[in-house]
């Protein structure tokens, strides 16, 4: 048994007050990510296009007399929270995305200049 390994099965047992282990894992020893953790830039910039439209589908639906259509909240407030929520995160994701760009370009460029005295 390898060092990681033993420490990943101590990571996922949780010590029970009667002295016995229970294992907190997927039955694969799978790690969960978030659903958004593999999106990159295209993902966020779709994200945050849906956001969008789903603000504009939640304001022009009831507008147009169509709030019986699927996915038409019954309280705007309601569509706008949830729209605000998918258009953040994909905010947040193209934002890391873009830091991530530019502080890889930056080193790039500090390695091509000449060291000044």
């Amino acid at each position: 048994m390898t060092d990681d390994h033993a420490e990943r099965t101590h990571e996922q047992r949780d010590e029970q007050p009667d002295g016995q282990s229970v294992e907190k894992s997927d039955g694969q020893g799978c790690q969960h990510e978030p659903w958004w953790a593999g999106l990159g830039t295209r993902g966020a910039v779709g994200l945050v296009v849906l956001g969008g439209i789903a603000a504009a589908w939640t304001f022009l639906a009831p507008a147009a007399g169509l709030g019986w259509l699927p996915f038409t909240p019954e309280e705007a407030a309601t569509g706008y929270y949830q729209a605000a929520k998918v258009a953040a995160i994909g905010l947040v994701i193209l934002g890391s995305a873009l830091l991530g760009r530019r502080s890889r370009g930056a080193g790039a460029e500090e390695a091509k200049r000449p060291e000044r005295d």
